[in-house]
């Protein structure tokens, strides 16, 4: 039995008002225990947010091997400064390539635009320096070149080599249009009056195929240098060329010998000095300097010239010339065949610059006719011309010939024709061959026959016996002339110097006697005085015989 089951009711319910009872509340709001993980999730998101917020771009690059790269360990450096870390490294779907997974650090979207270049830093030898030798201790690593302009990207192809300049580098590229590339390449110098001052950067093919595109660098302040109006010609290696004009021989340096190279320069010309040239601009590239400094003249004709003979050293590309200064060049040479006249033709299409010709004067006076049709009848012709003995090239000269007959410029398949003369060693043949039909003329038969007569009576002469026996008694006189030259040596010769002794010493006594103050000295000078009036007396008188002859007969007094 319990302790209560015996106890009054009253007792119980008096008890039981006795204690105390509790009272349910409803709360009006959260608790602020609540605000606890409340509080812990907002700085997990704004933690999550500041993350993601700091966290560099992810970006893919595409190469075509991964020598060198490990995935968690290849840095992505600018100037040798950290700038990311290669994430993952996998290959592309078509197995050509490997694509390159690289997260930056924050800021770098900045500088991600579509011209960023990206390339692998290893150890390179080249023709135009060694590079990369810092990365055989710190290992390969992925250079960047970031371009603030452009449109932005997260997908870029990685360059093969690295690029000549980067966007630190001061200077300006320029682009080059050639028909062809020649020994140039990627490093290649650019040269300014034989001083280097850039460098090829690269070069592509035209999507027509007809020409190449030519990058060069060319690094500040000699980027100033360059305006509308330079000139760009390749010095690549040796130029070695033989035209009509002789050898010519023309390099820049050894590295150009070896690597090829770029040359520029302005040339001084009348013409308005040359702007700055723009992103578009192209420049031709020359093959050589001569080209690149030649004037250029928009306005050209074409004429045809027909030459008789051979045209052996005639190429296309050889000059044309007017009394020595180039004002065109061949354009071609053909052998044609005529089945009118059963002959060889050979037309020569030719294109000259009538500007080059400066006209002094009122050029109203041509009557509006061109002036070279004016000066071909006026006796203009073209004539082929050697121009080097070594080479045997020629080039065609025109010139005015006074003795050639008046002629009119024709036409021939659209082209106007101009008249030609011999050449010169054709009109030498012309000579020759007229002095050979001249002499096929002469009685050649005749003269052999007089010639063998007159052979045939010398050859009787020389053996007749009167010739033999002059030439015997020649014989037995020279023998006698001989043996009297015998007898003068040896017995004339000895008495003759005796004699010569003897005279020289009476001269002596003579030389002696006749000495000045000698009486026979007195003596003599004084006979020589009257012979001398003798004399004198002698030539009175023949003077007067020889105008009065008749006196030796009838006496001086028979003139009166």
């Amino acid at each position: 039995m319990s302790e209560n089951e015996g106890a009054p009711q009253g007792s119980l319910r008096q008890d039981q008002e006795d204690r105390p009872q509790a009272v349910v509340r409803r709360g009006s709001g959260l608790s602020p225990v609540w605000l606890i993980p409340l509080v812990a999730v907002l700085i997990g998101a704004w933690l999550a947010v500041k993350t993601l917020a700091e966290r560099g771009p992810t970006i893919r690059i595409e190469f075509a091997t991964a020598s060198g790269l490990q995935a968690g360990s290849t840095k992505v450096k600018f100037k040798d400064v950290d700038v990311g870390q290669v994430s993952a490294i996998d290959v592309s779907p078509d197995l050509k390539t490997v694509i390159v997974t690289a997260e930056l650090k924050h800021g770098a979207a900045d500088f991600l635009t579509e011209g960023t270049r990206f390339w692998v830093e290893r150890p390179r030898v080249t023709a135009s320096g060694v590079s990369g030798l810092e990365t055989l201790l710190s290992g390969a690593y992925i250079a960047i070149d970031p371009v603030l302009r452009g449109k932005a990207s997260r997908y870029f192809k990685g360059l093969e080599e690295p690029p000549l300049f980067t966007t630190a580098d001061s200077g300006t590229q320029f682009r080059l249009r050639s028909p062809t590339l020649g020994s140039l390449s990627v490093g290649s110098p650019v040269y300014y009056r034989q001083i280097q001052v850039g460098q090829v950067a690269g070069f592509s093919l035209d999507p027509d195929g007809e020409a190449v595109d030519i990058e060069v660098f060319v690094s500040a302040p000699h980027d100033r240098l360059v305006s509308t109006s330079t000139r760009f010609w390749n010095a690549s290696g040796v130029d070695f060329s033989l035209g009509a004009s002789g050898i010519q021989v023309d390099t820049q340096s050894l590295m150009a010998v070896l690597i090829g190279g770029v040359s520029f320069d302005t040339p001084d010309t009348i013409d308005a000095p040359g702007e700055q040239p723009t992103d578009e601009h192209v420049f031709p590239l020359y093959p050589n300097r001569d080209e690149a400094h030649e004037q250029i003249y928009l306005d050209k004709e074409r004429y045809l010239l027909f030459f008789k003979g051979s045209v052996r050293g005639l190429s296309v590309g050889a000059p044309v010339l007017l009394r020595g200064i180039a004002i065109g060049q061949v354009l071609d040479v053909q052998l044609q065949f005529s089945a009118d006249d059963f002959q060889f033709h050979i037309p020569v299409l030719i294109e000259i610059e009538p500007d080059r010709i400066a006209v002094r004067g009122d050029p109203d006076k041509l009557g509006g006719a061109s002036l070279v049709k004016q000066l071909v009848s006026q006796g203009l012709r073209g004539q082929l011309k050697a121009g080097s003995l070594i080479t045997g090239q020629l080039y065609v000269e025109l010139d005015l010939h006074e003795e050639v007959p008046p002629e009119l410029v024709v036409k021939h398949g659209g082209y106007d024709v101009l008249p030609t003369v011999p050449a010169s060693l054709d009109a030498l043949t012309t000579k020759v061959t007229d002095i050979l039909d001249r002499l096929m003329a002469f009685p050649l038969d005749q003269v052999g026959r007089d010639l063998a007569e007159t052979v045939a009576g010398a050859n009787a002469m020389v053996n007749s016996e009167g010739l033999r026996r002059g030439v015997a008694e020649m014989e037995g006189a020279l023998a006698e002339v001989r043996a009297v030259a015998e007898r003068l040596n040896t017995e004339i010769a000895p008495e003759l110097a005796a004699t010569l002794q003897q005279t020289t010493s009476t001269l002596e006594d003579a030389r002696q006697i006749l000495a000045d103050g000698s009486p026979i000295s007195v003596e003599v000078r004084r006979m020589l005085q009257e012979v001398s009036g003798a004399a004198r007396s002698l030539r009175i008188m023949a003077d007067y015989l020889e105008r009065h002859p008749e006196a030796l007969l009838k006496g001086k007094g028979g003139t009166r």
